[in-house]
């Protein structure tokens, strides 16, 4: 089953980081979050991902067609002007870089890759900026359970600031970051079927407004519920917080056994 990554956005509001890459290149201990979202999929047994680039898409392209060589032990002859690789540290994936507009809407962008799905009967879809411990295995056996044309991963995130129970204008509750939060909303993470790309008009057309929407009222939309870990990266706050979790060497999104 192949996986599709959305990777062309400006990512705006990270604009400290996005100056010079895009958003799913910032990087969390030192790798940028789109290799760990594909790391995700891949300890599921997803190994064949289709990337929809758009903002500073050379920096993605340099980034994996360089990729062994950044990983892997070199011998470089300068006379020669060869270089030999004493180890093969390169992932087993196949990747797929997809140039699909500049400003084109979510939507337009997953349409723009229709033809490398081919006549597979679904394919994941998701978010080049949020990382979770979601059990992949479980949801696509979930999608093809029900049987429907969509699934999206519903989670709860917490709360990003203390709540305040209150009386008139008296205090009478004070929960820091509740876990709560604002209900269950779209984590992203979809498996869907290839009749989704009916739904999408053109370039102009947000995958979370039209698209979801018309899939909504034909009752064909069925939400994975995820109560474990998920966190997007959409401010300098988060990014920061995830690379604090990496380092602390518990980062609950990590669902690989190797060294990197």
């Amino acid at each position: 089953m192949k996986t599709v990554i959305l990777a062309g956005g400006l990512g705006t509001r990270l604009s400290e980081e996005t100056s010079t890459r895009p958003k799913p290149m910032v990087e969390i201990g030192g790798f940028p979050i789109l290799w760990h979202i594909m790391k995700i999929y891949a300890s599921h047994g997803l190994k064949d991902f289709i990337v929809c680039c758009g903002y500073k898409s050379y920096v993605i392209k340099e980034y994996f067609a360089n990729y062994a060589r950044h990983l892997s032990d070199l011998r470089i002859d300068m006379k020669r002007n060869s270089i030999q690789f004493l180890n093969n540290a390169a992932e087993d994936w196949t990747v797929t870089l997809v140039e699909t507009g500049h400003s084109t809407m979510t939507g337009g962008r997953l349409k723009r890759v229709r033809d490398h799905i081919g006549d597979d009967e679904a394919f994941c879809f998701t978010y080049g900026d949020g990382v979770s411990d979601v059990n992949i295995t479980e949801q696509i056996a979930f999608h093809k359970a029900h049987g429907k044309l969509a699934t999206v991963t519903a989670v709860e995130p917490t709360g990003r600031y203390g709540a305040l129970g209150l009386k008139g204008s008296e205090v009478v509750k004070f929960m820091e970051k509740p876990s709560e939060g604002a209900g269950w909303i779209n984590g992203g993470f979809f498996v869907l079927s290839p009749k989704v790309f009916d739904f999408i008009e053109g370039d102009h057309t947000s995958w979370e407004v039209e698209p979801l929407t018309e899939i909504t009222r034909a009752g064909q939309l069925e939400a994975y519920l995820h109560r474990g870990f998920w966190q997007s990266m959409d401010t300098l706050r988060d990014r920061t917080m995830l690379e604090k979790m990496w380092a602390s060497g518990n980062a609950p999104w990590r669902s690989w056994s190797t060294p990197a």
